[in-house]
């Protein structure tokens, strides 16, 4: 009123522009909530005769705050027929943090029939973990079934080697269902297939013979199963079967012929190196045999010489070099019957 008054006083043009500006401000507003109203009005009757309390002021919160009104309405309609008291801001909150909503609300109603205790907060940060909550409660309800090992993988069998060396190929079928309480932050479907493909190589190995494992296969699975697999993962293992076991080849026989092998590269190598050294040694002794007989002639050679200095110096006469001489043909005669030849250093002499 102050401010008409004020404008009443500055002249007739200012107040004629107010009277007749706020009354089209006030149209405008009306228009924009009649617009608002007539978009959310739908869903508000929907949840009204379904009995979920859904205001129109909610409703239109919703537009401004970008959720999805429809969503949250049927997933708010959908609890409330199952029984759950889930509240509408709950929802909205679990929308806006990025969660599936209708998941969870599907999840909470499946969990309810099955008599799973599942609470709102423990679904909803399930699902912003990443985690299907809803797969999780059915399976919970309906046990999976794992391969082990995973066929995705590539590889089909899980191969491991008994005590007398016979390679046995296993494969094995893991039942499990959903541990809730420890959905978040336990371990998921690869942790499974790697402990029980270890239990089933170590129940192997630490077996006497191969045939004990073809007469008595489950005997794998009982002590696969009593070493508690299922700690700290997600599931709870209610059973492994070994659906099939087959035999493969001779490990241990194949071991040992590979080492005889390799013990026979070795010892030739070792022949080889011990025939080089002594190839070697040969060589050397006949070098040194060379060389004797080289100093033996240099001596040989220098007797003539000797015996010419001695006839030179008087030390030897004429009638003892033909004594010498007769001396040396008797010796070459003798080793001549003997057989052994004549020296030819002699003959030259």
């Amino acid at each position: 009123m102050d401010t008409l008054l004020l404008a009443a006083q500055r002249g007739p043009d200012l107040m004629t522009i107010l009277w007749i500006a706020i009354p089209i401000v006030i149209l405008i507003l009306f228009f924009i909530f009649v617009a608002l109203v007539a978009q959310v009005i739908g869903l508000w009757f929907q949840a009204f005769m379904s009995n979920a309390n859904v205001s129109l002021y909610e409703l239109i919160g919703m537009r401004f705050r970008k959720v999805d009104s429809r969503t949250i309405v049927l997933s708010r309609i959908r609890a409330v027929k199952a029984g759950l008291d889930i509240s509408t801001n709950d929802l909205e909150t679990h929308y806006l943090a990025g969660g599936r909503v209708q998941n969870v609300v599907s999840a909470l109603i499946a969990a309810d029939r099955a008599r799973i205790d599942l609470g709102f907060k423990t679904a909803c940060a399930i699902d912003l973990a990443g985690r299907d909550v809803l797969e999780a409660v059915h399976t919970s309800v309906n046990p999976k079934v794992i391969d082990c090992p995973n066929p995705a993988s590539g590889k089909h069998t899980i191969d491991a080697v008994a005590k007398d060396g016979i390679q046995l190929k296993a494969k094995a079928r893991v039942t499990v269902r959903t541990n809730i309480e420890r959905l978040v932050g336990g371990a998921t479907e690869e942790t499974i297939i790697a402990r029980v493909g270890e239990g089933i190589v170590t129940s192997i190995g630490s077996s006497a013979d191969y045939k004990a494992v073809l007469e008595n296969p489950d005997v794998i699975s009982k002590r696969v199963l009593e070493k508690g697999l299922d700690a700290g993962t997600a599931f709870e293992i209610l059973s492994i079967d070994i659906a099939d076991v087959d035999v493969g080849t001779n490990v241990g026989a194949q071991l040992q012929a590979d080492q005889a092998e390799a013990d026979k590269r070795r010892f030739q190598a070792e022949a080889e190196k011990r025939a080089a050294m002594a190839r070697a040694r040969e060589a050397e002794m006949s070098a040194l045999v060379e060389e004797n007989r080289a100093k033996v002639v240099e001596a040989e050679a220098a007797i003539p010489l000797a015996i010419a200095e001695a006839f030179r110096n008087g030390n030897l006469g004429v009638m003892d070099y033909y004594r010498l001489r007769n001396i040396q043909s008797d010796t070459s005669m003798r080793e001549s019957i003997a057989g052994k030849g004549s020296s030819p250093d002699v003959k030259k002499s």
